[in-house]
C-alpha cells in the first residue's frame, strides 16, 4: 500500500523506459520512491521516511527544484529483504520511479541493489552502513563505515586532548566490528595498542563486567559503538564502579533519545558525527526542525530524523545539477550528475563528494559534545584519518 505521495500530479502507471521513467516535462514533475517499514520488527525506523517525506514537502512549497516539483513515493516493505526487492520493482514497473531515495535498511538496500543494477536504477541516499555501497556505479550513500567515525573519535582523543590509554567497548555484530577494525588500525598507524577491547550483545543491559575491565586496563578514554540504550548503560555502570574517563560514541547517540536514558551522565561525552548538531543554527537545519514540528509534531527532532532528511538532499542537489547540465533527464545521466558534486553542503552533512568508482559521500567529520541539555560542535569538520579513509571500501 503507498504511505505517501506527496503530490498528487505523476507519470502515467505502468512500466516506463529508462530514458524517461519517473519524468513528466510537461508538468515538469519527478516521481521518486522508497521501501520503508511501517510494519515488522523496527517500526520506529519510519521516522526517517517522516523526515524525507518533510524534506519534499517543505522543497515543493518553496518552489521545487528549478521549478520541478517532486512526486515522493513510499512503500511498506516490513524491514524483509526480500519484500524490498517486490517493492523496489512496484515502484519502477507500476509508479514508474525515476530513483530511489532514502530507502530504510542496510540488509534490505544490500538485497535491492542486483535488481537496481538490471535496470540502471540509481539508489540515492540509501539509509544504510554497508561498504559495498561505496563501489556501486548507481548507489549515492551518505553514511560513512563505523571504522572512519570510529577512527575519528580515537584520533581527536590522542591529539586533541592527549589521551593515550584507549579502550573500545564494541557491539558484537558487523557494527561493532567495523568500528574495531578502524580504532586497531588508526592505533596501529599511530604505533599505539588499545589497552583494552570488549565485546557485547546489543542486548546487554548490566556493562558491570565490561566496564570493570575497562576500569582493570588504566583507560583515560572509552570509545563505545552501539546503541543509545547500551551507551546510557554503560556509561551507569561506569558511574557505580567510580570510572573517570573522557566517552566517545558514534553520530546517532547524539541524540536526545540517549539524553532521556542517561541524564546526567552523558554531560561530556564526545560524538564523531558526519552531522551537523540537531540544535544548530545553519538554515538546513532550522529548515528540518520546523518541518517537522509542521508535518509531523508527534516525531521527535533529533539525529534519526536528521539522518532521513539528509539523505532526501542527496537526490535534490543531484537533480539540480542535472537540470543545471542541459543533458536529457535519463537516470544514467542523474548518476553522471550526482559524480560532479565536490565538497556540498546536504542537508546536514558537509563536503560531500562523490567521484567515479568511489561513492563515499561523507569525506569527513566533526566532534560534537553533550553539554547539559545540548549537544555542541567542538571541533570543526576535518577529513577522516587518512590510514582508514585511504582503504578501498570492502566489497
Amino acid at each position: 500500500m503507498c504511505v505517501a505521495s506527496i503530490v498528487a500530479a505523476g507519470v502515467a502507471a505502468g512500466p516506463l523506459a529508462a530514458a524517461d521513467a519517473g519524468i513528466d516535462e510537461e508538468n515538469k514533475v519527478v516521481t521518486i520512491g522508497a521501501f520503508t517499514p511501517v510494519t515488522g520488527p523496527v517500526p520506529f525506523y519510519a521516522t526517517l521516511t517522516h523526515a524525507a517525506e518533510a524534506y519534499y514537502r517543505h522543497l515543493n512549497e518553496n518552489g521545487g527544484i528549478d521549478g520541478w516539483t517532486v512526486n515522493y513515493v513510499t512503500k511498506d516493505d516490513g524491514y524483509d529483504p526480500a519484500r524490498s526487492v517486490s517493492v523496489t520493482r512496484q515502484l519502477v514497473e507500476d509508479d514508474g520511479i525515476f530513483a530511489l531515495s532514502a530507502p530504510i535498511g542496510t540488509a534490505t538496500n544490500v538485497a535491492v541493489l542486483p535488481y537496481a543494477r538490471e535496470v540502471g536504477l540509481p539508489v540515492v541516499g540509501p539509509i544504510g552502513g554497508a561498504s559495498a555501497f561505496f563501489v556501486e556505479p548507481n548507489v549515492f550513500p551518505l553514511l560513512p563505515d563505523y571504522g572512519w567515525s570510529a577512527a575519528s573519535n580515537a584520533e581527536y582523543a590522542v591529539n586533541d586532548l592527549g589521551l593515550t590509554k584507549i579502550a573500545l567497548l564494541w557491539e558484537n555484530d558487523e557494527l561493532g566490528k567495523s568500528a574495531q577494525r578502524g580504532i586497531e588500525s588508526y592505533m596501529e598507524e599511530a604505533g599505539m595498542e588499545l589497552v583494552e577491547s570488549v565485546p557485547f550483545d546489543v542486548k546487554t543491559t548490566s556493562f558491570s563486567p565490561h566496564i570493570r575491565r575497562v576500569s582493570n586496563s588504566g583507560a583515560e578514554a572509552v570509545i563505545l559503538f552501539g546503541s543509545n540504550a547500551n551507551l546510557a548503560a554503560a556509561l551507569k555502570a561506569a558511574d557505580l564502579q567510580g570510572l573517570e574517563a573522557e566517552w566517545f560514541a558514534p553520530f546517532f547517540t547524539a541524540d536526545p533519545s540517549t539524553l532521556k536514558l542517561a541524564g546526567d551522565l552523558l554531560d561530556g561525552v564526545y560524538f564523531s558525527s558526519w552531522l551537523l548538531p540537531v540544535s544548530s543554527d545553519e538554515p538546513e537545519i532550522a529548515a528540518y526542525r520546523d518541518s517537522i514540528a509542521e508535518y509531523y509534531p508527534n516525531d521527535p527532532v533529533g539525529v534519526f530524523g536528521l539522518n532521513g532528511w539528509s539523505n532526501a538532499a542527496i537526490f535534490h542537489k543531484g537533480f539540480e545539477a542535472l537540470l543545471e547540465s542541459g543533458d536529457e533527464l535519463t537516470r544514467e545521466n542523474l548518476v553522471a550528475a550526482l559524480e560532479t558534486l565536490e565538497g556540498a553542503s546536504v542537508g546536514g552533512a558537509r563536503g560531500v563528494t562523490f567521484e567515479q568508482g568511489d561513492h563515499r559521500g561523507t569525506r569527513q567529520e566533526g566532534i560534537i559534545q553533550a553539554k547539559g541539555d545540548d549537544f555542541e560542535l567542538v571541533q570543526e569538520f576535518r577529513p577522516y584519518p587518512s590510514v582508514v579513509f585511504n582503504e578501498a571500501p570492502a566489497e
